[in-house]
Parts: C-alpha cells; sequence; structure tokens
C-alpha cells in the first residue's frame, strides 16, 4: 500500500518531536496557524452555509426559507450559467440553460423575488459570481435598499475571483487585465459603501474540483491572493484599507491528515505573505478567513449513500482545520440537484459536528499532533516554492496567460483519474467493493416551465421601465469602461433603472471584447 497524501507527500509509519519545526503560537496569534480567534468555535461555531439556487428566483427564494427554518446560518446563492456569463435569459446563447444549475437572475425584480420576506440585515449572504460579480452586488444592495436597509449593514461575500475562471472553471467573459480592474473598483466602492462586505473569495474550490493537488491549491490560490492584492495597490489602494475583506474559499477533500494540515499552512503563509510581502499592519489584514465546501468530484453516483460518509469526514477535517464557514455537499449531488431530503442531511451534518461531537470544545484540538504538525510544515514549503515559480513567470496573471496554471491543474488531474483506473488509488463502491447492489432515490428535477415563465416576467421588466433612463445610464458605464473612473456607480444607475444583468456586462463586451483562451492538445 502506497503511503502518501494526495499531493504525494510520504506519510511516515511514526512520527516524534524531532519531525516537528519550531514553536506554535496560540490561536489568535501571528501567524495563525492555530485558527485566526484565540476561541475560536468556544465562543462562536462556523456559519452554515449551504449553497442553494435553481429555477425562478420564486423557487429559490421558497428553499432558502425552508433552510432558513431548518437552522442554516447564512444563505450561499447559485446562479444559473446564462447569469454567471452576464447573459439575459432572452439570448440565445442561454437557450436550454435558464434554470438548470442555479437561480435565473436577469435584473433588479429577480433579485427582490430572490429575498422577498428575507431582511438582509439579519443574514449574510455568499454569492458564487464571477465576471459579474460587481452587477449581482449591486442588485443585492439595491434590494437592501427596496427594504429600507442601509448598505452600511450588509454582510457577506461575492466570490469576484476571476483568475481561476481562466485556470480552472470557464465562466469567465473579458480578457484578464480589464477584468482585474473590476476586481478592484469593487474593492474600492465597497470600501466606501459597502464596508462590512467581503469583496472577493479567492478560490481554490474551483482549482482542486479540475484535479489540482493540496500543494497546488495553497500555492495557485495564494497567487491570486498576490495578484489581486498587488492590483489593488497599484490602483492606489491602502492595503491596510481593502485586505481586511478578502475572504477565501477551499475545498476540503477526503486524505483527512493533508486537509487539516492544507487549512493551518495556508494560514500561516497567507500571514508572512501579507506582512513581510505588502507590508499590512492590521491584525485583520494579516488573517486568513475562508469558506470551504466538501468535494463535489469526490462523490459518486455509485453507492450514493457512501457520499453521506466521505462528506462528513470532510467536513470533520475542515473544522478541524478552523474554517469560518462551512458547506456540505448533498450526497445525491452525483446525480443531480439536491433534493430536499438531501440538503436537509447535508445541514444536519454540521449540526452534528457543531453540537455532539465535542470538536467545537477546544480550538484547534490536533495541535501538537507530530504528523499534523509536520504535514503543515511541508505543505506551507512546497507551496513557497511553487509561488516562487509563479513570481519568477511575472505574477498569476502571467502565468495564466501563458496557460501554466491550467497546464499543471491538467496533468495532476490526468494523474489522479489514472491512478483510479489502475486501482492504485481506491475509491470505494466504483472501482473497489462495488456489487453492493443498486441505490434508487428521487432525482430532483427543476420546472421545465422555468425558462418561458423567465422571459414573461423580463419582457414585463422592459415594458414598464424607462428605456430612455436606461439608454443613458448605459452610456455612461461605455464612457467609464473607455477612462479610468470606477464603474459601479454607473453601472448601479443603470442597474437602479431596470437595466437588465446581459444589458450592463454588454457594453463591457463591447469596449473589452470577450476572451478567447489558447487550446492545449
Amino acid at each position: 500500500m502506497d503511503h502518501t497524501t494526495d499531493s504525494g507527500i510520504p506519510i511516515k509509519g511514526i512520527y516524534r518531536t524531532d519531525d516537528v519545526k519550531g514553536t506554535q503560537s496560540d490561536p489568535g496569534e501571528y501567524p495563525y496557524t492555530r485558527g485566526i480567534y484565540p476561541e475560536m468555535y468556544r465562543s462562536r461555531f462556523w456559519t452554515m452555509r449551504q449553497y442553494a439556487g435553481y429555477a425562478s428566483a420564486k423557487a429559490s427564494n421558497e428553499r432558502y426559507r425552508y433552510l432558513l427554518e431548518q437552522g442554516q446560518t447564512g444563505l450561499s446563492v447559485a446562479f444559473d450559467l446564462p447569469t454567471q456569463l452576464g447573459l439575459d435569459s432572452s439570448d440565445e446563447r442561454a437557450d436550454g440553460e435558464v434554470g438548470k444549475v442555479g437561480v435565473a437572475i436577469d435584473c433588479l425584480d429577480d433579485m427582490l423575488t430572490l429575498f422577498d420576506g428575507i431582511p438582509l440585515d439579519k443574514v449574510t449572504t455568499s454569492m458564487t459570481i464571477n465576471a459579474p460579480a460587481a452587477v449581482l452586488l449591486l442588485l443585492y444592495e439595491l434590494a437592501a435598499e427596496r427594504q429600507g436597509i442601509d448598505a452600511t449593514a450588509l454582510g457577506g461575500t461575492i466570490q469576484n475571483d476571476i483568475l481561476k475562471e481562466y485556470s480552472a472553471r470557464g465562466t469567465y467573459i473579458y480578457p484578464p487585465r480589464p477584468s482585474m480592474r473590476l476586481v478592484t473598483d469593487t474593492f474600492a466602492y465597497c470600501a466606501e459603501r459597502i464596508p462590512k462586505w467581503n469583496t472577493i473569495s479567492i478560490s481554490g474550490y474551483h482549482m482542486r474540483e479540475a484535479g489540482c493537488t493540496a500543494v497546488q491549491e495553497i500555492a495557485f490560490t495564494l497567487a491570486n491572493g498576490i495578484a489581486y492584492v498587488s492590483a489593488a495597490q497599484a490602483a492606489g489602494l491602502d492595503v491596510d484599507r481593502f485586505a481586511p475583506r478578502l475572504s477565501f474559499f477551499f475545498a476540503c477533500h477526503n486524505n483527512f491528515l493533508e486537509e487539516v494540515a492544507k487549512f493551518r499552512a495556508a494560514r500561516r503563509l497567507w500571514a508572512t505573505i501579507m506582512r513581510e510581502r505588502f507590508g499590512a499592519k492590521k491584525e485583520q489584514s494579516l488573517m486568513l478567513r475562508f469558506h470551504t465546501q466538501t468535494a463535489g468530484s469526490s462523490l459518486t453516483a455509485q453507492q450514493p449513500l457512501n457520499n453521506v460518509v466521505r462528506t462528513t469526514m470532510q467536513a470533520l477535517a475542515a473544522v478541524l482545520g478552523g474554517t469560518q464557514s462551512l458547506h456540505t455537499n448533498s450526497f445525491d449531488e452525483a446525480i443531480g440537484l439536491p433534493t430536499e431530503q438531501a440538503a436537509t442531511l447535508a445541514l444536519r451534518t454540521q449540526q452534528i459536528i457543531a453540537y455532539e461531537s465535542g470538536v467545537a470544545s477546544s480550538a484547534d484540538p490536533l495541535a501538537g499532533s507530530y504528523v499534523i504538525e509536520a504535514l503543515t510544515d511541508e505543505l506551507e514549503a512546497r507551496a513557497c516554492t511553487l509561488i516562487a515559480k509563479i513570481d519568477e513567470m511575472g505574477g498569476a496573471v502571467s502565468a495564466i496567460e501563458q496557460g501554466w496554471v491550467q497546464a499543471a491543474i491538467a496533468d495532476a488531474a490526468y494523474a489522479y483519474q489514472r491512478d483510479i483506473e489502475q486501482q492504485e488509488r481506491i475509491v470505494v463502491g466504483l472501482n473497489r467493493f462495488a456489487d453492493g447492489g443498486t441505490q434508487d432515490f428521487p432525482v430532483f428535477k427543476p420546472d421545465a416551465r422555468v425558462a418561458e415563465e423567465q422571459l414573461v416576467r423580463l419582457n414585463d421588466v422592459k415594458a414598464r421601465r424607462n428605456n430612455q433612463a436606461v439608454a443613458g445610464a448605459l452610456a455612461k458605464i461605455e464612457l467609464a469602461a473607455y477612462g479610468t473612473d470606477n464603474l459601479l456607480y454607473p453601472m448601479r444607475e443603470a442597474l437602479a433603472a431596470n437595466a437588465t444583468v446581459g444589458e450592463v456586462c454588454g457594453v463591457l463586451r463591447t469596449v473589452w471584447g470577450e476572451y478567447r483562451p489558447s487550446v492545449r492538445v
């Protein structure tokens, strides 16, 4: 049996004192290896934030209300593919995709419906949106305004991490460099208007889901973080003004010990980068605050109940690693969108860990474990080597433009799949112990009429709005896009006048063009 982690780090049979380097600071102390808060979950559990969204804004609103009634403590919005690509539901490129893998949001009316009856100053909301992130954030701000809530009271996160879209996920619109401007404009806008909002969730999750290793997940994520901080400083922003609102997003996979150590290593490395490379002085600027999602790519359609065990193990590793927020995947996600029953069980998994396991009673309960400490050191060292290589290439943007990051992820994914097919990596129920009989479960299917009904609503909005005001506001966006003014202010004006997501993004498409990657064969 091969005793290595998923990143290929050899695991010794026995670890002793001399395998651990240096001394450890306490939780809540620099470099935050043991956690960013002194008491961690003794004073407050992580936010239990189930990712949800499908079909129409009305249907998703009903699911959000249900999850909140079941004890969920934060909302996490899944948008459909057209929304993620800045396309209206009426666009011919959206045909067949409206409401399929998330909720369709075309305009302010949709956002108002999505959060109807949910007081936005009482919940925190995470929105998984990247290329049009600024647009959806502005719609959220406007929806709160209609509820009579000041933007300064809003808390939540937009993913807004465009770099990982080029390297792993694919829902980009514009070329990298103008896209980076949108990111830094959002930093500046939120510092002025929405100060409690996390302006970016720098995401390793999607790169890990695409096949990279735990070491690569740390390195590529933090390299992207370095690029965002550098771009913001180049735009004239003070690091200690925007850095406290940076957040991160990691996956949690099956190799339990490596995953716990991964979070500790990433936290320590980021604190060091922010202090030594960027000269940040505020404690909050040094803290790596992160959301975790269990590994969707680890779930199997074969024997899907096994996924309950996988998700539980991954969720426990994330908690022991010190996550601030957690989504647990539903056991049926390898088959379709989660059913209500499966989503409830996923939430109950978190609640059982929080209230019944006892692991939340001590901050960083695995600290001092020889193997955990040794793995933390090794993961940090290997990630530093990769970050140095990216620095030599000119930083994350250049490495992505050269296709190096994409190639590294593809190579790791190929090696992983090859190991499964050759049974060098065992997946229970898939390539071993696969004779457990059939397991039939109900499959969730969104209402097939959602696209037709969405188009009716969109056409109604366009018929009621002042089209002259919309045209004038869109012209201001175009002017700002050619210049240097912050784009979010004219975008907000247009969206308040009921311009659509596709219309706002369409202006920027006209000015900046669309990104077309080179293809590696």
